[in-house]
């Protein structure tokens, strides 16, 4: 019950950083493009409690963002379902991650890479689907969307798991993460 009583006020504290986040930190938003950094440290840091917290943070956030920003960007964050959950399953059933910066750098840039291509589908879809006035599906459109929403995407996906990263491994003796505790075992295990 108590376990249960401190995750739950865990990612009520995330959600409401990630509804925060984008309503005071500096942002540059380009159409549907937008980029606030530490908008997914949040998120990230949910991950790595549990999939089941890191799908209602990811819930949570997309609210922040439906509150500070145009609809096409809120559900760009509705998206993050998909690669919270992903996430968040990789790192319980591979906590031992946390300890090696190669792999959890390769697992950063993966889950980065279906972060932004969740992105770059939503505003697709947005745009397709007939809710973007004047939208031309052109060259410049899919530029526009591959580049700056998919790469630019990607690598602020990737600087706010770092972020995460720096404060969980900060925090990790203070407060019970559970991947952070979940390696630990399986060192001690092993000695």
């Amino acid at each position: 019950m108590t376990k249960s009583i401190k995750n739950l006020t865990i990612a009520a504290l995330l959600v409401g950083l990630g509804i925060l986040i984008p309503m005071v930190m500096p942002k540059i938003v380009l159409g549907p493009a937008s980029y606030t950094l530490g908008s997914h440290v949040p998120l990230f840091i949910a991950m790595f409690f549990s999939p089941v917290m890191a799908i209602a943070v990811a819930l949570g956030t997309t609210l922040g963002f439906f509150i500070s920003l145009p609809p096409v960007i809120a559900l760009r964050a509705f998206s993050h379902i998909v690669f919270a959950t992903i996430g968040a399953a990789y790192l319980q059933k591979n906590p031992q991650i946390v300890k090696h910066p190669v792999q959890l750098q390769i697992f950063n840039l993966v889950i980065g890479i279906i972060h932004a291509s969740c992105e770059v589908l939503a505003v697709f879809l947005f745009a397709y689907l007939g809710n973007a006035a004047g939208t031309s599906f052109d060259r410049q459109y899919f530029l526009f969307l591959f580049g700056f929403i998919g790469l630019g995407g990607l690598i602020h996906s990737m600087i706010d798991f770092n972020i995460a990263y720096v404060v969980l491994a900060a925090i990790e003796k203070k407060v019970n993460v559970p991947v952070f505790a979940k390696e630990r075992a399986l060192s001690l295990a092993k000695d």
